[in-house]
């Protein structure tokens, strides 16, 4: 896999697994504060569009994975 494919994976997961957690009528609420989480993930991903710039994807990188599409 790429490093923008895992990027994705993992903020993906991160979403849906937020959700189940923050919403009230999911089987796996624990509490409305995960939707924070969700904001978050998504902040940053809107920031890595606009700057062209991602942390994840860096730190992808220095462990050997390969970038590019």
């Amino acid at each position: 896999m790429k490093s923008w494919q895992i990027v994705r994976l993992v903020a993906g997961t991160f979403i849906l697994l937020s959700l189940a957690l923050g919403i009230e009528g999911s089987p796996l609420f624990v509490s409305p504060w995960w939707l924070a989480f969700t904001a978050f993930v998504g902040a940053n991903l809107l920031q890595s569009a606009l700057t062209k710039w991602c942390l994840m994807e860096s730190i992808l990188r220095k462990f050997g994975v390969q970038p590019g599409c």
